[in-house]
């Protein structure tokens, strides 16, 4: 276990904000877990669980302990002829492990490719894209309860997984510590290409086998030709969540506005793309000082040099009020914001 006292966030957040923590403690085996408890009684301090940092903005000095593991341990717990279990740590890089999963042979989380963060932080945001969800191969969460001490385990359905959801994120918000995940991933394959993006690049990157490979290599094209690199131009991904409605609203907004975009969810429900609220709005590519909009994907918000996070903060609430003010839809903010 490291401790650090008043240690600068810079190089900690992928939005590249200056801020400082009091304390930062750095996890590095899984007897830290049980001194970081004998160290700091945290029923009674603020503290925050830290990640790669690349879905949080820091607006201040965080005047707390931030606890980062960098555990990365990978291990097959069983395997059959059809699946194969992997307990990972949380410290792991998310792209490291699919990568290294596609190495192994095993397939299901190609699509997930390129997400920053790391495995701790997948079942609580639920991540996912072109038609994949971190939920749909997890079989359990192992965690240490923050409060109490005990370590716990999380069965896929307590997890209660929701859109870029989970019950890390809501009921138990803050209180447990990822300590590793279960994957049960595919030998045999059960590709998903529906998003015709991912069929027009493999055509146009000459990828004719369908392969966790390729499909991968396609989506990593895709994510770099959309999304800004965030060790050139910092940035946390999206940072607002595709907003969801239900039938009514979207057909009073269809009629008012014939041109809206909208995914049907179910019978009920529609997710409407927040990239596209805010480049009806007019924000794409726009900035206010130093805080912007991607000119390719107004869904991410910038650091164009030097911006404080109360810059990139504001920018985010003039977007949601003039969002709001024409859709009457709220915009929901994906990272977290200290």
């Amino acid at each position: 276990m490291k401790v650090f006292k008043d240690h600068s966030l810079l190089h900690l957040n992928t939005f590249k904000v200056e801020a400082k923590a009091d304390e930062l403690i750095l996890l590095e085996s899984q007897e830290d877990y049980i001194e970081l408890l004998k160290l700091r009684d945290l029923k009674n301090i603020p503290y925050f669980v830290l990640g790669d940092g690349s879905n949080v903005l820091f607006t201040q000095d965080y005047h707390g302990t931030l606890i980062k593991s960098q555990l990365t341990n990978l291990s097959i717990v069983d395997e059959d002829e059809r699946h194969a279990w992997l307990r990972v740590d949380p410290g792991f890089n998310w792209h490291y492990l699919v990568r290294k999963t596609i190495d192994l042979g095993y397939q299901g989380i190609e699509n997930l490719s390129l997400i920053p963060g790391t495995v701790g932080a997948a079942p609580i945001q639920n991540i996912g894209a072109y038609g994949v969800e971190i939920q749909q191969f997890i079989v359990k969460v192992e965690a240490l309860d923050l409060q109490g001490g005990e370590f716990f385990h999380f069965d896929n359905k307590d997890c209660e997984f929701g859109y870029r959801s989970s019950i890390f994120k809501t009921k138990y918000k803050g209180r447990f510590l990822i300590t590793s995940i279960i994957l049960r991933l595919n030998k045999k394959p059960e590709f998903n290409v529906s998003y015709d993006k991912i069929s027009e690049t493999l055509k146009t990157l000459d990828l004719r086998k369908l392969n966790a490979r390729n499909i991968s290599d396609a989506i990593i094209y895709i994510r770099q030709n959309k999304l800004p690199d965030p060790d050139k131009t910092g940035n946390a991904g999206s940072f607002f969540k595709n907003p969801i409605i239900d039938k009514t609203d979207y057909e009073g907004l269809k009629a008012e506005f014939p041109g809206i975009k909208a995914f049907r969810i179910d019978k009920e429900h529609f997710k409407i793309p927040a990239a596209w609220l805010i480049e009806s709005c007019g924000w794409k590519g726009k900035s206010i000082g130093k805080a912007g909009v991607y000119q390719n994907q107004p869904l991410v918000l910038v650091n164009l040099g030097n911006a404080s996070g109360k810059e990139i903060l504001e920018l985010s609430k003039k977007i949601q009020q003039d969002v709001g003010k024409k859709y009457g839809i709220l915009l929901q903010p994906e990272v977290n914001i200290l």
